[in-house]
Order: C-alpha cells, then structure tokens, then sequence
C-alpha cells in the first residue's frame, strides 16, 4: 500500500467518507475516534496524521501535543480538520506543529491536494 495515514475524528460518518475518499487515491488509513484512541496507536509509524480538534476523551490539541512528544511520529506533518474557527486555537496548533489548517466543511479533494504536497 502507499503513504500511512492516521484519521482523527470523533464523527464516524466523516471518518467513513475521509477513509474512502484516501483509500481510492491508494493512502492505506487508521482512524481513531477521539485523541485517546488516536494516542494509543501512536506506537505505528504515519506517513500524515489528520485531526479534528473537538472530541471527547481527549482533544485535537492534547493530541497534537502527545504526537510530537512522540518517538515513533514527532516529525509526522499533522493537518487539523476542524469547525473551530478561533484565530488563537489556529496559531497554537501551529506553534505545536500542525502543518496544515483546513476548516469544515471540505472537499475531499482539497484534502487529497493537501496530502500530495506533504507527501511529495
């Protein structure tokens, strides 16, 4: 398969039609439905890690944090996909090191461009 990618997203119906729109473009994908399940596969190596903000047990940004105190994935790009549109939440997930901010609602195929420039 091509590029791993980690989906976090506590919607199981945006985690069902990112999944689909990822796997036809041949992106091998794990999802997690909140950050705490999102950490706990944190031990598998991800090419990009994809992130809603808002979620239960644990949020995009404590996520953010575990992932880039990570071993395995410190240096993964991290893109947040959220409906949070504070300009203050946008430059903290920045200065923790997403890459790429895109809000809600999408096209997938801005999600798609958005992987193939991180990926190369």
């Amino acid at each position: 398969m091509g590029n791993k990618i980690l989906f976090v997203d506590d919607s199981a119906s945006m985690r069902h039609v990112v999944a689909i729109a990822l796997k036809g473009e041949g992106y091998e994908i794990v999802t997690a439905e909140d950050g705490l399940e999102a950490y706990s596969k944190l031990n598998e190596r991800f090419n990009v890690i994809i992130s809603d903000l808002k979620m239960p047990h644990m949020d995009g940004v404590e996520f953010i944090k575990h992932v880039k105190n990570s071993t395995t994935n410190q240096f993964t790009p991290i893109v947040v996909l959220t409906t949070v549109l504070s300009e203050e939440v946008k430059e903290q997930c920045h200065q923790l090191g997403a890459k790429v901010w895109m809000e809600k609602p999408f096209k997938p195929q801005a999600l798609i461009d958005v992987l193939k420039k991180l990926l190369g």
